[in-house]
């Protein structure tokens, strides 16, 4: 009988009428990636969880600040001149500035201060080696470690342990543009933190005198070792200078040759000659041009003989004329005049000719002394020639000596400067401020730490949110949920009324707030400006509502938002619930049932009191229905809806759970998919697009509920 009732309107109705509506226009719809408007609704949706992480980054700074141990910091300052002191000209450290001030050669002696050598000094000096803060002894964890697993060198261990903690509380840093250095020593003592800095500072200083008095004394050294070396070079070149002369029979005299001062000598003594002779040459030919009067030669006005003799001639010629005046030519004594006048005149004759007699004797002497010269100088150049030519080898072999003597002299008094370079300290470092004991604790700053703890944790909270919103994104905008199904968003509705009414929008008993009634009345306007509807279409206009399963509440309030704006403008409105009765054992007939046949549609609609909207519920699930079956029907159910309502409304459900609403989907003018803002995952709004695909229609437009509105 149940058979014969489902085949019988297949084969007694008319053809099923095809309604495939128009495609909307195609929209270009911005990508479905997150915008920056939209982390606003992110941040507001997974508030607790960045509020979450904030409170227990706080909290777990601020027992941190509360339990670790104070520590406390000093600051000893080094100032670091590049040009080192001039206490030595020819020092073994050359001082030299850089052309940039420097500043490099300072930046390197912070890792000098760092060093291992300097730190381990200032480790020895302050015994820090026996201090529990630094050797790694201090805990109850280290003391029972360090007795389980032992050590090769306790003391090695120790030292290493001291060492590693101090350059973990060690920091040396060098301020912009100065040469100053800071050494900064934490402690969990003010006064202990000082004294490390302070020893540090000295270390450095004294590890610098170290330095370079080992530079010295190495240099010292291998200058010192290269003395012996040079030392002998000296003698075997003095040794070959010496064996050359003796075997070229070259004898030295005041560093010259013997030969050759001899030939100067010669040189010199036949110049003179020379000119001697050339002057005595000179008298004899003025002798022998004078012929009868020598007396008119210059040796004859020179001599003291001839002078005396001229005089006394004078006397006499002047006396023989006063006689001749008084006495007359015959008187004695005017003959005795004139005897004495002749006698004077020939002692001048006589020494007249002994002077020319001397000068050509001279002359003789002369010239045969100065042809022996010559003779002499001959045989000497002769001689003088053979030693020229073994000068050359000789000057060379001098050439070496003098060269190794210069080297030699340079290495020993560069050795006695370098040795003496030892005990001077160039180093141009002092401490200009010494560490003073710290009057506040360097560490934990509280305040910095809980501010930054604070704002740190909103930071790693907003990370977490975004990474757990891009791992499971939902619906953050309009034109998101528009990428996604390639369809409008109508409009977008607060989940709330406000004033305290009641969700249900049917009656005028508690309607719905202002502004929902305006955007459902304003998203319903826009829902059938956009249909595709014929003109002539027999069918009601009608709309499915669909959503994921999670949106069902917001999905049913939606749906009853528009039968009540729809109402609202004086429409008759049929609401039908897919989802009504559907948890009661024995549900009311409804719309199933009219999908089946089983009951008349107007039997099964019934208006709600003071309201233009009539309820129709699911009805009752007891038997299957084939799809062309429910598709006639509901065909016939729309049509016969055509004669008392305006409106048909459907809250569909989740289509990918109810398949008995395919005859629905295939025959409504729009399906509108309901999602809600920052709550709906992306993946179930795909699937319930897909849904519909499968039944044959696409999502023609979609509204969105806003939690935060």
């Amino acid at each position: 009988m149940q058979s014969s009732l489902l085949s019988l309107p297949q084969q007694n109705a008319p053809e099923v009428m095809q309604y495939a509506p128009e495609p909307v226009p195609t929209a270009s719809y911005a990508s479905s990636t997150v915008e920056l408007g939209d982390l606003k609704r992110i941040l507001v949706r997974r508030r607790f969880l960045i509020l979450l992480t904030a409170a227990l980054l706080t909290l777990g700074t601020l027992l941190y600040a509360l339990l670790t141990p104070a520590l406390y910091s000093s600051v000893a300052e080094i100032l670091v001149d590049p040009q080192d002191l001039q206490v030595v000209t020819n020092d073994v450290n050359p001082s030299r500035v850089p052309p940039d001030g420097g500043i490099t050669m300072v930046e390197s002696q912070v890792s000098v201060v760092q060093s291992t050598g300097v730190l381990l000094k200032a480790i020895q000096a302050t015994n820090l080696t026996d201090d529990p803060e630094f050797n790694g002894q201090g805990g109850l964890v280290n003391r029972l470690l360090g007795g389980l697993l032992g050590s090769g060198s306790a003391e090695t261990d120790r030292t290493g342990k001291t060492l590693d903690a101090l350059r973990r509380r060690l920091a040396v840093k060098r301020a912009d543009k100065v040469l100053v250095l800071d050494v900064i020593v934490t402690a969990k003592s003010a006064d202990k933190a000082a004294t490390l800095a302070n020893a540090i500072a000295q270390a450095y200083l004294a590890d610098q005198a170290s330095a370079r008095a080992k530079m010295a004394t190495d240099a010292s050294d291998s200058i010192t070792a290269r003395l012996d070396e040079q030392r002998k070079r000296v003698q075997q070149a003095e040794n070959a200078v010496e064996a050359y002369k003796s075997a070229n029979n070259m004898v030295m005299a005041a560093g010259n040759l013997v030969s050759d001062q001899e030939l100067t000598e010669i040189n010199t003594q036949l110049s003179a000659a020379q000119s001697r002779t050339a002057t005595l040459k000179a008298q004899v030919d003025q002798l022998r041009r004078s012929g009868g009067a020598p007396d008119a030669t210059s040796e004859a006005m020179r001599s003291s003989v001839i002078s005396s003799l001229r005089a006394q001639e004078a006397t006499l010629v002047d006396q023989v004329s006063q006689l001749g005046t008084e006495l007359g030519p015959r008187h004695p004594s005017m003959i005795a005049a004139q005897q004495q006048l002749r006698d004077t005149r020939a002692l001048i004759a006589r020494e007249l000719g002994r002077i020319g007699a001397a000068a050509e004797t001279d002359y003789e002497r002369a010239l045969a002394n100065q042809q022996a010269l010559e003779a002499k100088v001959a045989g000497m150049k002769s001689k003088s020639l053979d030693t020229d030519q073994a000068s050359v080898r000789l000057r060379e072999l001098q050439r070496d000596l003098e060269a190794v003597r210069s080297v030699y002299a340079t290495y020993l008094q560069r050795a006695q400067e370098t040795r003496e370079q030892i005990n001077v300290d160039s180093t141009n470092a002092r401490i200009i401020s010494n560490a003073m004991p710290a009057l506040k604790k360097s560490w934990p700053p509280l305040p910095l730490l809980v501010f930054g703890a604070l704002f740190g944790g909103l930071g790693l909270g907003t990370a977490l949110a975004l990474i757990a919103e891009y791992s499971s994104p939902t619906v953050l905008s309009s034109a998101q949920m528009q990428s996604a199904i390639d369809a409008p968003v109508f409009g977008v509705l607060p989940a709330k009324s406000g004033g305290g009414r009641r969700w249900w929008p049917f009656g005028s008993t508690a309607p719905a707030g202002q502004k929902t009634d305006a955007v459902a009345g304003l998203a319903l306007r826009r829902l059938f400006a956009s249909s595709r509807r014929p003109p002539n279409w027999p069918l009601v206009p009608s709309i499915l509502l669909t959503s994921p399963p999670e949106d069902a509440v917001h999905r049913g309030r939606v749906a009853r938002l528009l039968a009540n704006a729809a109402a609202a403008r004086g429409s008759r409105v049929l609401f039908i619930d897919t989802n009504a009765g559907s948890g009661k054992k024995e549900p009311q007939p409804g719309l199933l049932d009219v999908l089946r046949g089983e009951y008349a549609f107007e039997a099964l609609s019934h208006y709600t009191a003071g309201s233009n909207v009539a309820v129709m519920g699911r009805g009752r699930q007891k038997a299957v229905f084939s799809e062309a079956q429910g598709v006639y029907f509901t065909q016939h159910m729309l049509a016969q809806a055509g004669r008392n309502f305006d409106l048909v409304v459907v809250d569909g459900g989740a289509l990918a759970d109810n398949l008995n609403a395919s005859p629905l989907v295939a025959m409504v003018d729009e399906i509108v998919m309901v999602a809600t803002l920052n709550s709906t995952p992306m993946r179930d709004v795909t699937a319930a697009s897909q849904a519909i695909s499968v039944m044959g229609r696409l999502p023609t437009g979609a509204l969105l509920v806003d939690e935060a509105a």
